[in-house]
């Protein structure tokens, strides 16, 4: 009998060290990819930048590579206009969406707007792309031709990004709202609030970390977006001088010129990657400071 019950308690000592081994193994791996990506960006994206001047190479106006000038101002302005338009049309839209699923839909409709909501992440940038062209831009062309605008612009690029990001908001959101426990809203109407009080005075800030995170992945897909921008965007190296003008993005600004580049003009496009990753890099160290700080008030 000993040994019978012995046997198992091994094989299942055995098998938490294997599998120990295995996270441990996924996780370097991890590990290595990020920095490998980092090596190969810097070391390609460096030299380029002391080449052309890291003044010269971020706050220049121009884009010209076939006479050598390379300033990415335009396209980091571009980045910059179009995520924080997507961000004043997704993220109020997504929190709102979020809360209703959580607290206020009928079981009945949660069963057909939390797949159709889901389904949104799924469809490919090229079809929103295509709605961009043939909705969108028609939509907007009325009002662009007041400004000498063709539809093609930043306001259409907003309006789309905004579309992008709201399932990941509206899931991040709803999972963190979900995770608050039930005795917070119990005590809120217990005290004499409303239910809708006790949702947005008591669960929104509880849940504030969870609300933050899916807020960053929306910046986060609408920063890294392309094919969709590419589409519907204007595509101009300028800084605009309105939001019925086209922009470029820097990721689009990579797609549409690495096909052909080389020498110093791909050197260029590589560095403009490595301003993105800083970029991203930033608002990820900025997201993890506000909910060190959320978590230590709260």
């Amino acid at each position: 009998m000993q040994k019978t019950e012995k046997a198992p308690r091994v094989s299942k000592h055995l098998l938490e060290k294997v599998m120990h081994v295995v996270f441990l193994i996924a996780a370097c791996f991890s590990i290595l990819a990020v920095v490998l990506i980092c090596l190969f960006l810097f070391a390609n994206g460096i030299p380029a930048m002391g080449e052309i001047g890291v003044l010269k190479f971020l706050t220049g106006t121009m884009w010209r590579p076939g006479n050598d000038i390379y300033g990415i101002l335009p396209m980091i302005l571009g980045s910059i206009y179009v995520t924080a338009g997507a961000l004043v049309i997704g993220v109020p839209i997504g929190l709102l969406t979020a809360v209703f699923l959580a607290r206020f839909c009928p079981k009945g409709a949660y069963r057909f707007i939390k797949p159709a909501v889901s389904l949104m992440a799924g469809i490919p940038s090229v079809v929103y792309g295509f709605f961009g062209m043939c909705i969108l831009v028609p939509l907007i062309r009325p009002l662009a031709e007041k400004y000498d605008g063709s539809g093609f612009s930043m306001l259409t690029a907003s309006i789309l990004l905004g579309i992008m990001i709201l399932p990941t908001i509206v899931e991040v959101t709803e999972s963190a709202l979900r995770a608050v426990p039930d005795s917070y809203y119990e005590a809120s109407l217990a005290l004499g609030a409303t239910h809708e009080r006790s949702v947005y005075a008591v669960l929104f800030p509880a849940a504030r970390s969870g609300i933050m995170a899916g807020v960053i992945l929306g910046i986060g897909r609408a920063v890294g977006e392309t094919m969709a921008v590419i589409m519907i965007a204007g595509n101009q190296p300028r800084i605009p001088g309105s939001i019925f003008e086209g922009v470029r993005t820097m990721t689009a600004n990579i797609v549409i010129e690495m096909g052909y580049a080389s020498g110093l003009h791909r050197e260029a496009l590589i560095a403009t990657g490595v301003v993105l990753f800083v970029f991203i890099l930033i608002l990820n160290v900025c997201f993890s400071l506000l909910k060190h700080r959320s978590e230590k008030q709260g």
